[in-house]
């Protein structure tokens, strides 16, 4: 047994044409928070403080679809969501946030100073501010590349999922998840420590053009984050086909149910999704880490106390 860490920045339609510019930046990124994750474990900090850490940092990053990154609604507005699980099954959750820099933090917050598990819109925005979390002016969040891609969206008429490439009169369901050429993705981080703890935390801006009020699979305990003794998970993708298959759990169920190695079981729950629609992260108890994905590619990363340590896009069989 041994610690395990990794992390993804949205899983997409990714083409290995992906230029320079909208490459190395994320790259650079998941470099940077591998990096911040590891060192945290190296330290002993407890897996959940870990994921938490890593996920704040890449809310932080513009070239995510997370945090200051996020995309837009139909409206023009953000609308953030975050859960976060350790493996004892504590868990918290937030949706609708619009002022919050960092909404996996509030959504610890929820898990540990509140007795529910899940706050969205008006009341998570009223907690946050009894919680004294860092908030701010909402425009902080809408940048030039989220209002262009906002603006793509409705000339498409389709909503977009991380990397979507509109075509001309597409719907969601035509379009799927696709181009990583102008596009950002959900963030998520699992970790596991020396002594088998676990823990997996996803932030989220979304869909680019959905519906105000939309929720997706990110805050869905069960759907886009899970742990218990067995794993920690977090997924990304089309959020509707991820809540519809329960991924995240279906990991965790396969562990202990029928008794699969971790990356059989997560393996088998990406299969069971129509592909294009979703990829996660894993690790489980006893140090193990999988990674699948049945789109085109998914910006991930992962690193063991071993010495084994990945960053990459497509699949490995792929040049990069």
């Amino acid at each position: 047994m041994g610690w395990a860490i990794a992390l993804h920045g949205g899983a997409g339609d990714i083409p290995l044409s992906l230029s320079l510019d909208r490459r190395q930046p994320r790259e650079e990124t998941l470099r940077r928070c591998l990096h911040i994750g590891v060192q945290a474990l190296k330290e002993q900090k407890p897996p959940l403080d870990v994921v938490e850490l890593v996920v704040r940092e890449l809310e932080n990053c513009p070239h995510f679809n997370a945090g200051r990154g996020s995309v837009l609604t139909t409206n023009g507005t953000v609308e953030m969501e975050a859960s976060i699980m350790d493996g004892k099954k504590r868990c918290g959750a937030v949706s609708g946030l619009t002022t919050v820099v960092n909404a996996i933090s509030l959504a610890r917050l929820v898990m540990e100073k509140t007795p529910h598990i899940y706050l969205a819109f008006d009341g998570a925005e009223a907690f946050a501010r009894e919680q004294g979390v860092e908030t701010t002016d909402p425009s902080y969040f809408i940048t030039p590349q989220n209002i262009e891609r906002l603006k793509q969206a409705k000339e498409a008429n389709s909503v977009q999922i991380d990397y979507t490439q509109p075509s001309p009169q597409a719907t969601v369901q035509e379009t799927g998840i696709g181009n990583g050429d102008s596009q950002i993705g959900t963030v998520g981080c699992v970790a596991v420590d020396n002594h088998g703890n676990l823990a997996a935390a996803t932030s989220t801006g979304g869909l680019v053009n959905k519906m105000v009020g939309r929720i997706g699979d990110t805050p869905l305990i069960g759907a886009g984050t899970y742990a218990n003794h067995l794993c920690a998970v977090s997924a990304t993708g089309k959020g509707e086909a991820i809540i519809r298959g329960t991924v995240a759990r279906d990991v965790a169920a396969l562990m202990e149910f029928k008794d699969l190695s971790l990356e059989a079981a997560a393996a088998c729950a990406v299969e069971s999704v129509p592909k294009g629609n979703v990829g996660l992260i894993a690790v489980s108890a006893s140090g193990e880490v999988a990674m699948p994905f049945n789109t085109t590619g998914m910006f991930r990363a992962c690193a063991t106390e071993d010495g084994y340590s990945e960053i990459a896009i497509w699949p490995s069989n792929m040049t990069e």
